[in-house]
């Protein structure tokens, strides 16, 4: 578990525990933004599937502020191909009412340390046009836009553009 003082803001890798508070935070996107493509509620089950996948380079952390939990970050694989294996997609979902904190910096920081430990080279993200805190949270931590989809997914009766952005955090040698 990393800790820091300060916020006492910690970092745990997700277990079974944490589970259904997961699916509560990502169905509250999925019901009321578009910061999710998913137009229906998830199960226990297949969130389980995406978070707790056992591979161990591509993980999830519950981010715990006083030990509650405010929300979770990962690293996905991007693509599923071998020469995307140095490449890694991140996510950060926050419990609604805990933006504007800074716990999402904290969070994005927290995953770039963990990603350029397992050797990661890219990272990226891909986040709804529409999601200005999004956009804002990756571009101010050094993250470039790479790729933008326009009228690539519907939902809420209008047509939606993803925005994706990257980051190289590695400086190894190409393969």
């Amino acid at each position: 578990m990393e800790e820091t003082a300060a916020s006492r803001l910690s970092f745990t890798e997700l277990r079974e525990e944490h589970l259904a508070e997961v699916v509560n935070i990502y169905n509250y996107y999925v019901l009321n933004t578009t910061v999710s493509f998913h137009t229906e509620p998830l199960d226990e089950a297949f969130m389980r599937e995406s978070v707790l996948n056992g591979d161990p380079r591509f993980k999830s952390y519950a981010i715990l502020e006083n030990g509650e939990m405010q929300g979770y970050v990962l690293i996905a694989r991007h693509k599923n191909k071998q020469a995307y294996d140095s490449s890694g997609e991140i996510s950060v979902y926050l419990k609604p009412g805990s933006s504007g904190k800074g716990l999402g910096g904290k969070a994005l920081s927290f995953i770039e340390e963990r990603a350029a430990e397992l050797d990661f080279h890219v990272l990226v993200a891909t986040v709804c046009a529409d999601n200005e805190p999004s956009r804002r949270l990756f571009t101010r931590h050094g993250y470039e836009q790479s790729a933008l989809f326009k009228e690539i997914g519907s939902k809420f009766g209008r047509w939606l553009d993803i925005a994706s952005y990257q980051k190289i955090i590695g400086r190894q040698a190409c393969l």
